[in-house]
C-alpha cells in the first residue's frame, strides 16, 4: 500500500519536526524565567547600589554645603564689620597720594564709587578683607577666616551642581536598565539561534534515518545514508548503512537458493525422464549387438560403442543433476582450512604438473564452521577450474584470512579471466558439454557455501585471471 507508506512517513517525519520543536519550547521555558528573574534581581541591585550615590542626594548635599558657606560668610563679614566699627580691630590705611601702590583690589574699590565693601583674599579666600572709603583715603581692615577657602570652597561646589545637572541629563539608572536589557536581550537571540542550530542538527538525522528506514522496508537495499558524524546518531548511521548491506547481501543469498530449489526440481524431473529414455536405449543396442551376424559384427561392435559413450556420458550429467538435486545432509564441525587447502593443492598439484601453485595462509587463522565434506568438494571445484584456466605454466594463487569477522578462503589464476556476460550467470545451473564437466560444480559450490552460512563471490583476480572469494562462518561464532 504505498498511499499507507507515504503517510507514515510523512507521520515520522512530523514527530521528528515535533521533537525538534519540543527542543525549543524546552529551551524557552528553560531560559525564559531565569532570564527574567535575572533582569529582576539586576535592576533592583543596580537600583540598590545607585541609591548610596543618587543625584537627589548628591543634590541636596551640594545644597546644603552651599548654604552654610553662605552663612558663614554672612557671619564672618558681620564679626568683621562690628570689631571695625568697634575699633577692636587696626585698620591700613591707603592715603589718596599713593594711589599708584596701592593693591589692584583696592584701586578696584576705590573706582567703584562705592563706600565699603568685603573682598576675599586672592587667590583662594582664606581671608576676609572689609574696605571702607573715608575723606583721605582707604581703610582696609582683615580678619582670617579660620583655614575656610572661600574660594576653593565655591569652586567644589560649583562642580558638584554640574555634576547633579550632567547626572540629570544622562538618567544612569535608565541607561543602566536598558544596556543590561539589551544585552541579555542579545545573548539569549545567540542562545536561541545555537538551540535551534542543535536542534536540526538533532531531528535532521533522525528524520534522514526515519526515511532510510522506510526505503529499506519498502525493498530499496541499496539506499545508504551518509555518514561523516561521530556522536549516537553517527553509530546509529552506520548501523543502518551495516544493515542495509547485510540485508541486500542475504535478499541476494535468498533469491540464489530459491533459484537454486526451482532448477533443483527441474532437474530432478529432467534426470528421471532421461533415465527413463536412456536405459530402454542402451538395451536396445546391446539387443541389436548380440544379434547381428559375424560379417557385420565388427562395424556394429564400433558403432555400439559410440553410442554406449554417448548414453554413460549422458548418463553422468543424469547422476549429476540427481546429485544437484538432492539436499546435502550436512554435518558441520570446526575445520582447519589452511591445513586443507594445503591438502586439496598437494592432491591436485599431481594432475597438473604444468601449473605453478602458491598458497600464503593468515597465520594463527581460526577454525571455520562447515560440513568438512562440502568444504573440500567447493576447493576442489576452485582449484580445478582455475587450474584448467591457466595456460601451460601458469599460476595459480591460494589465500586465507579473516573477512568482516568470517573466514576467507581465496582463489586466483592467471587465465583469460571472465567477461562481464559470464560473471551475470557464473552461478546458474547449465549443461556443459567439456569432457569432464557437467555444468554444476560453480552452483553447487555456492549453494553448499549459502547453506553454511556463507557464501562465495566472483572478485578481481590477483593475477588478471578469475578470482574467487569463499566465506565461511568462523567456529566459535557459530558455536555461541
Amino acid at each position: 500500500m504505498p498511499g499507507g507508506g507515504h503517510s507514515s512517513a510523512f507521520c515520522f517525519r512530523s514527530r521528528v519536526n515535533r521533537i525538534r520543536n519540543q527542543l525549543v519550547l524546552a529551551f524557552l521555558a528553560a531560559t525564559l524565567v531565569p532570564l527574567a528573574a535575572i533582569l529582576w534581581m539586576s535592576t533592583a541591585l543596580l537600583e540598590y547600589s545607585l541609591s548610596y550615590a543618587s543625584t537627589g542626594e548628591l543634590d541636596r548635599l551640594s545644597k546644603s554645603l552651599e548654604g552654610v558657606a553662605r552663612e558663614y560668610y554672612r557671619q564672618a563679614r558681620e564679626d568683621l564689620k562690628a570689631g571695625a566699627t568697634a575699633g577692636r580691630l587696626a585698620a591700613t590705611v591707603y592715603e589718596s597720594g599713593a594711589r599708584t601702590d596701592w593693591p589692584p583690589y583696592v584701586q578696584h574699590f576705590w573706582d567703584s564709587g562705592e563706600p565699603e565693601r568685603f573682598q576675599l583674599s586672592e587667590p583662594d579666600g582664606g581671608r576676609l578683607n572689609y574696605l571702607v572709603r573715608g575723606d583721605g583715603g582707604i581703610r582696609a581692615y582683615t580678619r582670617s577666616l579660620n583655614g575656610v577657602h572661600m574660594s576653593e570652597l565655591a569652586g567644589q561646589i560649583r562642580q558638584a551642581r554640574d555634576q547633579v545637572d550632567n547626572l540629570r541629563r544622562r538618567d544612569l539608572r535608565r541607561g543602566f536598565t536598558y544596556t543590561l536589557i539589551l544585552l541579555s536581550t542579545i545573548i539569549w537571540c545567540l542562545a536561541m539561534i545555537s538551540i535551534y542550530y542543535l536542534a536540526n542538527r538533532i531531528s535532521r538525522p533522525v528524520q534522514e534515518l526515519t526515511a532510510g528506514l522506510f526505503q529499506l522496508a519498502g525493498g530499496d537495499f541499496e539506499v545508504r545514508l551518509r555518514p561523516g558524524r561521530r556522536d549516537e546518531i553517527g553509530r546509529a548511521i552506520e548501523a543502518f548503512n551495516h544493515t542495509a548491506g547485510r540485508l541486500r547481501q542475504n535478499r541476494d543469498r535468498l533469491v540464489y537458493l530459491a533459484q537454486i530449489a526451482s532448477w533443483q526440481t527441474l532437474a530432478r524431473k529432467m534426470a528421471h525422464e532421461l533415465k527413463n529414455s536412456l536405459t530402454p536405449i542402451r538395451l536396445t543396442v546391446e539387443e541389436m549387438l548380440a544379434r547381428q551376424p559375424a560379417a557385420d559384427r565388427p562395424f556394429m561392435e564400433q558403432a555400439a560403442q559410440v553410442v554406449v559413450d554417448e548414453i554413460e556420458s549422458l548418463e553422468r550429467r543424469v547422476r549429476a543433476f540427481s546429485e544437484f538435486a538432492a539436499e546435502p545432509a550436512a554435518r558441520p564441525s570446526a575445520l582447519d582450512l589452511n591445513s586443507m587447502l594445503a591438502e586439496r593443492i598437494q592432491f591436485l598439484q599431481v594432475a597438473h604438473a604444468d601449473v605453478s601453485y602458491r598458497l600464503d595462509p593468515a597465520a594463527d587463522l581460526p577454525h571455520a564452521w562447515a560440513d568438512g565434506d562440502q568444504v573440500k568438494g567447493i576447493l576442489t571445484n576452485l582449484l580445478e577450474n582455475a587450474a584448467q584456466a591457466a595456460p601451460p605454466g601458469g599460476q595459480i594463487l591460494s589465500l586465507t584470512g579473516i573477512e568482516q569477522g568470517r573466514i576467507m578462503v581465496e582463489v586466483h589464476d592467471n587465465g583469460p579471466g571472465l567477461s562481464a556476460e559470464a560473471r551475470g550467470s557464473l552461478f546458474e545451473p547449465s549443461i556443459s558439454f567439456k569432457k569432464h564437466g557437467m555444468g554444476l560444480g560453480l552452483s553447487i559450490a555456492r549453494r553448499n557455501a549459502l547453506l553454511a552460512g556463507g557464501d562465495l563471490l566472483a572478485i578481481d583476480s590477483r593475477l588478471g585471471g578469475a578470482g574467487f572469494r569463499l566465506l565461511l562462518p568462523r567456529a566459535e561464532n557459530a558455536q555461541a
